[in-house]
């Protein structure tokens, strides 16, 4: 799991895992609060069958943060120029969480070098959408922040988070963590002690959650953005898994991706929630390679 580094030409430090020697390479994409080590275990099981490459997004992990990114497609621009750097004009992605509509901007902007791509645990084309809370921080379902510096004083979802990362609270992390993503199973002690490390490094969250919520790859408006009407732009075939247990991405997120794209096939992983390399990583594996290989 060690990271090499290349600078891109807007002059980010860009970091990124390497392994495998396969002909076929495949790009793992990280979700918010993580990093390329996160996907330790799917990069375990993949490497002695593919070429990986498994970046840390700007502002994440190891990577740079110079230049405040706008959307989420300054993520998906900043790893097509390390592919085109590495020289890899043909692969597959993966992105799990936020990866998932960075990979999908990714295959709009690329459709002829992406060859495959496998959503996993995706937030929807359409974004992920924060709400308004009402006295009791209880939602208010349909009630949308109009700015970025609003959204910033969330009193459940973004002000607390950013008062964890500001204070390097880590234990209060693991919290998050433990509550959230791993609802069924948890990493080894020495593994979520290396995980909570790389999240902490994080320095970009108010911008990634503006970014998600007006994320828009639609024809018709997400109540914060009208939609950019890209979707059709993902031509390859797509395998797109959800975890009956997940409590961050609902399942109607998935499946809305899903019934927009042009050839997509969901899975649904029985006894998996949010982080389905934990939950099931032998089932994930095993159908990432037969997707691969058919």
């Amino acid at each position: 799991m060690k990271k090499q580094a290349v600078t891109l030409s807007n002059n980010e430090q860009y970091y990124f895992v390497e392994a495998g020697q396969g002909d076929q390479t495949i790009v793992l994409i990280h979700g918010n609060m993580s990093s390329s080590i996160h996907y330790k275990p799917l990069i375990e099981s993949l490497q002695d069958d593919y070429h990986i490459i498994a970046p840390d997004m700007r502002g994440f992990g190891d990577s740079t943060y110079k230049k405040p990114i706008d959307t989420l497609h300054d993520f998906a621009d900043d790893i097509i120029d390390l592919l085109r750097i590495k020289g890899i004009k043909k692969y597959a992605l993966a992105g799990w969480s936020t990866g998932g509509a960075v990979a999908l901007s990714i295959a709009a902007k690329q459709p002829q070098a992406v060859t495959k791509l496998i959503l996993i645990e995706s937030c929807s084309y359409r974004g992920y959408p924060i709400f308004k809370k009402d006295a009791s921080f209880q939602p208010i379902i349909g009630s949308y922040y109009e700015s970025k510096e609003a959204m910033a004083n969330d009193p459940v979802q973004i002000a607390p988070m950013v008062g964890i990362f500001e204070s390097g609270n880590t234990a209060a992390m693991k919290a998050v963590w433990d509550q959230a993503i791993y609802t069924v199973n948890k990493p080894n002690a020495e593994d979520d002690q290396m995980y909570l490390a790389e999240t902490m490094k994080q320095r970009n969250l108010v911008d990634v959650d503006w970014a998600l919520t007006t994320f828009n790859m639609s024809n018709f408006s997400n109540g914060v953005t009208l939609g950019e009407d890209t979707i059709g732009q993902v031509t390859c075939p797509v395998l797109s898994f959800w975890g009956e247990k997940d409590i961050v991405v609902l399942e109607y997120m998935v499946d809305e991706t899903v019934e927009a794209l042009a050839d997509a096939t969901k899975v649904t992983l029985a006894n998996s929630g949010h982080s389905p390399l934990l939950d099931v990583p032998d089932e994930l594996t095993k159908r990432i390679k037969a997707f691969l290989e058919a």
